[in-house]
């Protein structure tokens, strides 16, 4: 699958799944906007992704906050005039924890994380790829909004099955605009934030448990959303990727 002369932004890129995915856009002939609060880390992301032969641009965004958001549209258009693909994939929680015990800052902050940022990127990309005829949007959302398989908490839970919500809607409202908007749901994937949100024994009864016996690895993730992305994915909207080795299956 390539990507030659389009133009991709990518959110939560300095690690995991999205550094995957921002590296492996590059690999495929994309110019690649990276965004993360964590500039030293996106920075570095960045030059993996010149590595590959193709144009990266890091640029320390908080995607929960629209003057941010805007500023790095603006930002990504003024120097390559387009946006062709945008990737929502900032997101996550940092514990696991029982309903009773989320407080209501840390229920805000994980909608805002995990949905505002979603919304925020959409209501900023939409006019760009109106006014140049198409586009792409692929979602992160997770297992855990497909079902009840994995225990996670019910915060980023909730966040996630509303993305996949607002992944329909959209598709339906842009479809029309030549954008397609589509989700990949990833199974439990050997990220930092997700081994370092369990016990590692814990973590290996729930690689074990999964049917091909592993976590994912956020390069088999990567290769879902390029797809979704690529031409080759365009009869496709509305839809949502599984990615999870069999750990649910609808």
């Amino acid at each position: 699958m390539r990507l030659d002369g389009k133009i991709a932004m990518v959110t939560g890129a300095a690690k995991g799944i999205g550094a995957a995915t921002a590296r492996r856009l590059g690999e495929a002939g994309a110019r690649v906007a990276l965004l993360d609060v964590d500039g030293p880390g996106v920075e570095k992301v960045a030059r993996e992704v010149q590595e590959t032969g193709s144009e990266a641009l890091a640029l320390r965004t908080d995607v929960t906050v629209a003057a941010d958001v805007q500023a790095a549209v603006e930002a990504i258009a003024a120097r390559w005039d387009r946006l062709d693909v945008l990737v929502n994939n900032a997101g996550g929680f940092p514990r696991m924890r029982g309903t009773e015990d989320i407080t209501d800052a840390e229920w805000d902050e994980i909608l805002r994380f995990n949905v505002t940022s979603v919304f925020l990127c959409c209501r900023a990309v939409i006019p760009v790829m109106r006014r140049q005829g198409g586009g792409r949007i692929v979602n992160l959302s997770s297992v855990v909004a497909r079902s009840g398989a994995v225990l996670t908490a019910l915060h980023y839970a909730a966040a996630k099955a509303a993305v996949l919500g607002m992944t329909r809607h959209l598709a339906r409202e842009l479809a029309g605009d030549g954008i397609a908007v589509n989700a990949v749901a990833p199974g439990t994937t050997a990220t930092e934030r997700v081994l370092a949100a369990r016990p590692p024994e814990e973590s290996r009864r729930l690689a074990a448990a999964i049917p091909v016996g592993r976590f994912g690895e956020p390069a088999e993730i990567a290769e879902a959303v390029v797809f979704l992305a690529s031409d080759a994915a365009g009869f496709i909207t509305g839809a949502t990727l599984d990615v999870n080795g069999g750990q649910t299956m609808v």
